[in-house]
């Protein structure tokens, strides 16, 4: 069993006002491997240590755990997964310049961001494979599946919310 740190943001349905019971909730519902924030009006974060085989058992458990115990709540984000600069040098234990200069110098393909602008945004798993393979950077191998599975699981959620004939119509053209 490996201990996986993640965190789960969801939004709360509108009948859900009363923090102390949503925490309670939570924590009777096997959430208690959990930090809960309630900072938010109408948004929990829970940021758990959760023993599982698998990122993916992880990840899954919690996020059931959640919906079990908070009916009606939707997952807005897990977490690692979107990142810019800054939070891949952390990632990876050096410095925002030596990340920036490797994405800059490099000869061959670097990884796409999601978002470009002032601050570009990346899918952690997919820098972190980059690194691993393009400039044999030794990730651990923890790291790596809950950053995939983080994607996986923002991605799918994504797709929940997406209209299915355009989604067909750019299947058809990224096919």
């Amino acid at each position: 069993m490996t201990k996986y740190e993640f965190t789960l943001r969801f939004a709360l349905p509108s009948n859900e006002t009363d923090p102390d019971d949503v925490a309670d909730r939570l924590y009777g519902g096997g959430c208690d491997d959990a930090l809960v924030g309630i900072g938010c009006p109408g948004s929990v974060a829970l940021d758990f240590t959760r023993e599982s085989v698998s990122a993916h058992g992880a990840v899954m458990s919690a996020v059931s755990d959640v919906v079990t115990a908070i009916p009606g709540s939707a997952l807005i984000e897990v977490a690692p997964d979107i990142v810019g600069v800054t939070d891949i040098a952390d990632v990876v234990g050096c410095s925002r310049q030596n990340i920036r200069q490797l994405m800059l110098s490099c000869a061959g393909p670097v990884p796409v961001p999601i978002h470009q602008g002032k601050q570009s945004l990346w899918h952690l798993a997919v820098v972190l494979d980059w690194l691993s393979r393009e400039k044999q950077y030794q990730i651990d191998a923890e790291l790596m599946d809950l950053a995939a599975t983080s994607m996986r699981v923002n991605l799918a959620v994504g797709s929940l919310r997406a209209d299915a004939g355009t989604e067909d119509e750019l299947r058809v053209l990224f096919a």
